[in-house]
């Protein structure tokens, strides 16, 4: 975990200077060989007393079953401002982290990477400050354009913004709404691609993803998705 990227006291246009410098230091050269527990972040909030409750779901793989889980309940530490999401969602994502025990291998979040105007989202941030290989799986498109992948598992198609690839627009289940798969932190596109089918067995969001959403909804009330 890097302590030193920056400080999370921000004004928006400070945050904004922040990914224009770290986004040159994403890289894809990390070797992934066989993970053993993989996560899923997750964060809500409580409107009612500004505080955000992060989730994090480690599972194991092979047989994809949650082996822990941590939840950290903070105050909201940074406005809701489009395009700036990991300043808001990051640190309470970091107290839950801190209380994992088992060594993650690779991280899937609930949101992008490089698949963003300044292409570093939260996915890729959020790698960045662990140094740990992440996805990020988008609900719904952020920046870009594509045409709409086949309708079988699957199937995919390539997500484009001024000439550069930026993602991957995957069918994870027939007949069903795709996600946006970009990279991260660490491990290239097709990898991250290989991955996401590999951990999304019959519903629409990777199992790491979804087994954080369904724990933080045990526990607080949850506010829609916003984009990152």
């Amino acid at each position: 975990m890097d302590e030193k990227l920056h400080s999370w006291t921000l004004r928006p246009k400070e945050a904004i200077a922040i990914q224009k410098r770290l986004r040159r230091r994403v890289v894809t050269s990390l070797t992934l060989s066989q993970p053993r527990y993989v996560a899923g972040v997750d964060v809500a909030y409580i409107r009612e007393t500004n505080e955000s409750v992060a989730t994090v779901a480690v599972i194991s793989l092979p047989d994809l079953e949650l082996v822990e889980s941590a939840t950290a309940q903070v105050g909201t530490p940074f406005p809701y401002v489009p395009g700036l999401l990991s300043f808001r969602e990051i640190p309470p994502i970091l107290q839950a982290y801190k209380s994992i025990s088992v060594p993650i291998d690779l991280i899937f979040v609930d949101g992008h990477g490089q698949a963003h105007p300044r292409r570093i989202g939260i996915a890729s941030h959020l790698g960045l400050w662990l140094r740990k290989p992440t996805i990020g799986i988008g609900k719904s498109r952020l920046c870009g354009r594509f045409e709409e992948p086949g309708e079988e598992k699957g199937s995919q198609s390539d997500l484009m913004d001024k000439g550069e690839l930026i993602g991957t627009v995957l069918r994870t289940r027939t007949g069903v709404r795709p996600v946006f798969v970009s990279v991260g932190y660490g491990i290239p596109l097709r990898q991250c691609v290989a991955w996401t089918l590999r951990v999304t067995p019959k519903y629409r969001l990777p199992e790491p993803i979804r087994v954080a959403d369904r724990l933080a909804a045990r526990n607080k009330p949850l506010r829609p998705a916003l984009p990152d």
